[in-house]
């Protein structure tokens, strides 16, 4: 549409009645029906003018009477839509041009971009409705959307958020879906992922490789007849494909399991919405379920579910969603009961994301595949929260919650990646004060995860238009993440593993100082050439003191350790003159003894392992961490108790906690299972309090952070939090990245950036 002016006798009567104004608008206002918004209510306002994207913000040039452009200028922020988080960052007046209505106009570039992508979000109401009415055209079509629903961040190749610049730019409208896109008064109005059935994506169910296929009603019902036989089918959904299957058959979840080589590891199980009351649910648990981001919640399930033992064996809580996308919602609704809906990868790998891969690599798992031909520009799995001291705190970032854009404590003098941690990888782009946060990756062992490490690296450099000059790795020189930066040919600044943990901890705080931060985890290389894990951090991002750290010890095998419980076992034994003895701890004394492959640590990952294994739970761990999981929802069936662990100075003047005298009680003692494993998590929460009282004595520290994988285990980490909080200290928990690695690459900007 061109732009129709008044003529200049008009605008000078008009000079003295009108003013004109330009705001730019910041923030999650591309994706989320913004602009569509911004018409409505200038429309209704009597405002003449336009809106544009540009270059990642939004401009609104508004002409009218001055109580009117008040009005509007207010209501930008105000009453934005829901998904929306605009924030105006300047507000200028200037001439009257004249404009004769408002209007959305082209898109437009603005030198440097302030990109803020949206994530992908749940199916609406106003969408669920329309799903479910026969009269409707999208009646039970599984790619229903609006400008406030559905994938964004999974199809978006460039931006500005146009519908050419993504993965539905293949499907041209019908003569229907043009004329929404184009009512203003339409609230699919500019919806860039517009479809409906004559014009958008299709279904497709392969039985089998090679199979004939069917395709939309007939596919969906074939794939609902497959699930209720108690089949195994990977489903193409919003970031990638899930393996389904029936979660209240044994016999389903068993082979599922067999088949996946996946014996212990929890599997998250989807349901429909009117399947809440069978979950034992507190406040903040089912407001993360209900989230427009759908995470997958741990939660206890209620007998009434019915899920099969072998859901989540071991555990108390299962890991469960609420169906997200409108296919997941005919899915579940169709099958009439939960479904285990597990990532269609294989072990540690990013989620499948192509239909002939899925049914190469999973070929021998499915027995059959329900594909959709809408591409996926990039994986991005289900992400993980669970409820911590009163609070749903990510375990795993992905789709809905990732990319997480964040604010850095200060300006980086050049743009930065960093390449984060070996597992649960994600990576990190810093530039100015802003950093962004990918969604999980996976564990870099892989060709695969390599692959997309660099896919997804590439891409947030390329979508926010920023160009790293230098990188920031671990310090560990054996983390794939590591090599790669270094090979980069980019300028490479390693970061110590628990300095990162720290440092992310810290900067969710930006206006805090004097941090004692409990960092613990499995392993990082520290600063002394040791492997780190269990220690008590002082200062701030940059400056960062060790002031505590746990008893150390050998740790046999080294790296197989954390795949074998037994050795930290042994190790703990050996340690103290104790027996140990399982097969092969022979030939794996005999090498400890001499110092061979057995390097020292300090972790307090390797505790929990060891204690797993000292009660009897897990000697061999088939997930990671498996003993510690099992260790924690073991202790829940013992009251608390705790002994007073030993604390010393150690070399260097650090608070040293000794864990010697626990090895006797986990062995046994007269103490059941469960009361062993009670007594070990309540004593180590008592020593972290004692160790933080020590070093409140010296340096008069009031503020407490708990950070590192250990702490997402809720049964130490809210023991530990009442015991410091009773004593007088303010503590704090990771809540806008997870605890565990997928927090260190924003750690890694956060602690090298602070040093520059």
């Amino acid at each position: 549409m061109s732009r129709t002016r008044l003529d200049a006798p008009q605008r000078a009567r008009e000079a003295g009645a009108i003013e004109a104004r330009c705001w730019r608008l910041a923030g999650r206002v591309q994706g989320v029906g913004f602009r569509p918004f911004v018409f409505r209510l200038a429309r209704s306002l009597g405002v003449r003018g336009e809106v544009r994207n540009l270059g990642g913000e939004v401009e609104v040039v508004g002409e009218g009477e001055p109580a009117a452009l008040d009005r509007l200028g207010a209501a930008l922020t105000a009453a934005a839509p829901p998904l929306a988080r605009p924030r105006v960052v300047a507000c200028t007046r200037r001439a009257p041009e004249g404009h004769a209505e408002f209007r959305i106009a082209e898109s437009a570039s603005s030198g440097a971009p302030r990109v803020h992508l949206p994530p992908d979000l749940a199916c609406c109401d106003d969408c669920l409705r329309e799903l479910a009415d026969p009269g409707d055209r999208r009646h039970r079509y599984p790619f229903i959307n609006c400008t406030q629903c559905g994938p964004r961040y999974t199809l978006i190749e460039r931006l500005p958020y146009d519908r050419a610049n993504t993965t539905m730019r293949g499907f041209a409208l019908c003569a229907d879906c043009r004329a929404e896109y184009a009512a203003p008064h339409d609230r699919r109005f500019h919806a860039e992922p517009l479809a409906c059935p004559s014009c958008g994506p299709r279904l497709a169910f392969r039985a089998a490789a090679g199979a004939a296929a069917q395709a939309d009603a007939s596919a969906l019902a074939a794939c609902l007849e497959a699930l209720r036989a108690g089949r195994i089918v990977a489903v193409k959904g919003v970031g990638g494909y899930h393996l389904l299957t029936d979660a209240r058959s044994d016999a389903a979840v068993a082979r599922l399991r067999a088949r996946k080589r996946r014996p212990h590891k929890p599997l998250a199980v989807m349901l429909p919405e009117h399947a809440l009351r069978q979950l034992a649910l507190d406040d903040a648990a089912a407001a993360a379920l209900c989230d427009r981001a759908r995470p997958i919640v741990l939660a206890p399930p209620t007998a009434a579910a019915g899920l099969a033992a072998g859901v989540a064996p071991g555990l108390r809580e299962v890991g469960v969603m609420l169906a997200y996308s409108p296919l997941h919602h005919l899915l579940v609704e169709g099958f009439g009961g939960p479904l285990v809906a597990t990532s269609a990868n294989l072990a540690g790998e990013p989620v499948l994301t192509d239909a002939s891969e899925v049914e190469a690599r999973l070929g021998t798992v499915a027995d059959a595949f329900l594909h959709h031909d809408r591409p996926i520009a990039r994986p991005a799995d289900d992400p993980v929260c669970r409820v911590i001291d009163g609070r749903a705190r990510p375990i795993r970032l992905g789709r809905g919650t990732a990319p997480v854009e964040l604010r850095l404590p200060f300006r980086l003098a050049r743009p930065a990646l960093a390449t984060g941690a070996h597992l649960k990888n994600t990576v990190a782009l810093g530039w100015d004060d802003r950093a962004v946060v990918s969604p999980h990756i996976g564990d870099l062992g892989t060709p695969r995860a390599a692959a997309v490490f660099e896919q997804v690296a590439g891409d947030l450099q390329r979508l926010y238009g920023v160009t790293a000059e230098q990188v920031f790795c671990d310090a560990h020189p054996g983390y794939a993440s590591t090599r790669w930066a270094r090979a980069s040919g980019l300028p490479a600044t390693a970061v110590y593993h628990h300095h990162a943990h720290a440092a992310a901890l810290a900067a969710e705080h930006p206006a805090c100082d004097g941090w004692l931060v409990f960092t613990w985890d499995g392993v990082g290389f520290g600063p002394d050439g040791t492997l780190w894990g269990g220690e008590g951090l002082f200062g701030r991002p940059g400056a960062w003191t060790r002031v505590a750290t746990l008893r150390p010890f050998r740790l046999p095998g080294g790296e197989r350790a954390a795949h074998e419980p037994w050795r930290s076992a042994a190790a703990l034994c050996w340690e103290l003159g104790l027996p140990w003895r399982v097969a092969a701890s022979d030939l794996a004394w005999r090498a400890w003894r001499q110092g061979v492959n057995a390097p020292q640590t300090s972790a307090a990952g390797r505790l929990f392992d060891a204690a797993a294994a000292l009660v009897g739970l897990v000697e061999t761990a088939t997930f990671e961490g498996h003993g510690p999981m099992w260790l924690e929802a073991l202790a829940a069936d013992a009251p608390p108790q705790a002994l007073d662990l030993p604390l010393s100075r150690a070399a260097g003047g650090t608070w040293q906690l000794d864990w010697a005298p626990l090895v006797t009680h986990l062995l046994g003692d007269g103490l059941a299972p469960a009361q062993r494993a009670a007594l070990f998590h309540g004593s180590l929460a008592r020593g972290l309090l004692a160790q933080a009282r020590a070093v409140r004595r010296e340096r008069a520290v009031r503020r407490v952070g708990l950070t590192g994988g250990v702490f997402q285990n809720r049964l130490l980490a809210e023991a530990a939090t009442a015991l410091l909080r009773a004593d007088g200290f303010e503590v704090h928990l990771p809540a806008e990245l997870p605890c565990n690695d997928a927090g260190i690459a924003f750690g890694q900007l956060v602690e090298a950036g602070a040093r520059q």
